[in-house]
């Protein structure tokens, strides 16, 4: 399986941080956060990496280039930002009419990379998706899922004020190669994965549940919390 680590935003609600690094290499414990997936995902089944960049493109290509994992990792360059739904659409030649992985580059995580694979191969028939969920304790902050006794996720609440739960999208999917179809057929550039692909799939997307460690490094509290919480694990 081939992989899409996104990693072009901003990360303005980081700054000043992100004024001189790009969210994807924030450091936690000294590591950056694309360091994290590389080691995750490249000793655990994932055979290769794209990694899409935009803003301050020189410090990610500095940080693959010193990479023991560069052989493995391939980098595109988005002159303007496409979405994330945009971005797997420009590269679907990279992931060869293959089920593949689909994750925010600005997240720190931590999970069975080889079960996530499984799960997907022994997903429901007529499942296209998978999606990684984890327990949110600031789930007004998040995409908020809704699951029935199968597992299939029939509810999505995007940043929602007030949200019917806490499990949460962790915004790492496994997709099959009809999604690229589907995103072809919207007829355009820039498209998003949270608002026009996931309300599509209702019904015909499965969860895997991440209850390791999971959190989206948004803010300098989020970035401050897993300081704190990846330290004592």
């Amino acid at each position: 399986m081939r992989a899409l680590l996104l990693a072009a935003g901003f990360g303005t609600r980081l700054r000043p941080i992100t004024d001189t690094i790009p969210k994807c290499l924030v450091p936690i414990h000294g590591k950056p956060l694309l360091a994290y997936w590389l080691d995750s995902l490249l000793t655990a089944g994932v055979e290769r990496i794209l990694v899409n960049t935009h803003y301050l493109p020189d410090a990610v290509y500095a940080f693959i280039q010193a990479s023991p994992w560069r052989a493995r990792v391939d980098l595109v360059h988005e002159e303007q930002l496409l979405g994330t739904g945009g971005t797997v659409l420009r590269n679907r030649d990279f992931f060869r009419d293959e089920a593949f992985m689909v994750a925010h580059a600005d997240n720190l995580t931590r999970f069975d990379v080889a079960a996530f694979m499984s799960s997907h191969r022994k997903r429901p028939s007529g499942v296209d998706v998978t999606m990684m969920s984890f327990d949110t304790d600031m789930p007004w902050t998040c995409g908020i899922v809704e699951e029935n006794d199968e597992g299939m996720v029939i509810g999505f609440y995007e940043k929602s004020s007030n949200p019917p739960g806490n499990r949460a999208n962790a915004a790492v999917y496994i997709f099959e190669p009809a999604v690229i179809d589907f995103l072809a057929s919207l007829g355009k550039d820039v498209i998003d994965l949270s608002l026009e692909v996931i309300p599509h799939y209702l019904g015909r997307m499965h969860c895997f549940h991440n209850a390791d460690y999971h959190r989206d490094i948004g803010s300098p509290e989020s970035l401050r919390l897993a300081e704190l919480e990846f330290r004592a694990i």
